[in-house]
C-alpha cells in the first residue's frame, strides 16, 4: 500500500482503538487513534490524505454521521466501516452514503488489512474494479426471480423468517434459496453478499428499510 498514506481509526471503545493501532503498525502502516468522530472531524484540516476505519455505532456524532459530513465537506478519503452482528442494514446504508467497504465483528486481521490495501489503492484499481462488477454482474445472472428476491431480503438485513413472510414461502424454503445464492454468488459470508450486490448497484432503488 502507499507508503505515504495515514489510516485513521476512529472508535469510542479504547481497547479496539489499542487492537487495531497495533495491528497496522504491526504491518508497517501508518496509523492514527480518535476516540469520536467529533475528534477526527477538528483534527481533519491537518489530516493527510488516507483511509478512514470507523465503527458506525458511536455515542454522540455516529460513523454513518462522519461518513455523511465528509461527503458534504466533499473530502475524497476512503471509508471503512465496522459494524456490530445485526448491523447489516446500517452498513447498506453507510455503503450507499460513500462507504467502499465494512467488516462485521469480529473480523479477521488480515480481510481487514486487505479491505485498507484495496481502499488506499483504489484510485490505481478502477480497471480492476470494472472487471470485478462485471464478474459480478455475471452471477447474478445465473440466479432466478425467486432467488433474487431472497437476495435483497438478505442485504437489507432481514432475517429468514421476515422473508418468508414477505414472499408467502416457509422459512426452510429461504433456507435453500439463500444457500444457493450464496453458491451461485461464491459469497464466503453475507458481508461477501452485501458487498457484491452493492458494487453491481442492484440496491440502488431499495431501501434498507423496504420489505424484500
Amino acid at each position: 500500500m502507499p507508503s505515504e498514506m495515514m489510516v485513521y481509526v476512529v472508535d469510542d471503545d479504547e481497547a479496539m482503538r489499542q487492537s487495531l493501532s497495533f495491528l497496522l503498525r504491526a504491518a508497517k502502516v501508518d496509523v492514527q487513534t480518535f476516540e469520536s468522530a467529533t475528534a477526527f472531524l477538528e483534527a481533519l484540516p491537518q489530516i493527510k490524505p488516507g483511509c478512514l476505519v470507523t465503527d458506525v455505532r458511536m455515542p454522540g456524532m455516529s460513523g454513518l454521521d462522519l461518513l455523511r459530513h465528509l461527503r458534504e465537506r466533499k473530502v475524497a478519503m476512503p471509508v471503512i466501516v465496522i459494524t456490530g452482528h445485526g448491523d447489516v442494514p446500517l452498513a447498506v446504508e453507510a455503503m450507499k452514503d460513500g462507504a467502499v467497504d465494512f467488516l462485521e465483528k469480529p473480523f479477521d486481521d488480515e480481510v481487514l488489512l486487505g479491505s485498507i490495501r484495496s481502499a488506499l489503492n483504489e484510485q490505481v484499481n478502477d480497471q480492476g474494479r470494472l472487471a470485478m462488477r462485471t464478474a459480478i454482474t455475471e452471477k447474478l445472472a445465473l440466479l432466478s426471480a425467486r432467488e433474487r428476491q431472497v437476495l435483497e431480503g438478505l442485504v437489507n438485513g432481514h432475517p429468514n423468517k421476515i422473508i418468508a413472510f414477505n414472499l408467502g414461502i416457509s422459512p426452510r424454503t429461504v433456507e435453500i434459496y439463500r444457500a444457493h445464492v450464496m453458491t451461485k454468488m461464491e459469497a464466503a459470508s453475507l458481508s461477501d453478499l452485501v458487498r457484491m450486490a452493492l458494487m453491481a448497484g442492484i440496491l440502488d432503488d431499495v431501501s434498507p428499510s423496504d420489505p424484500a
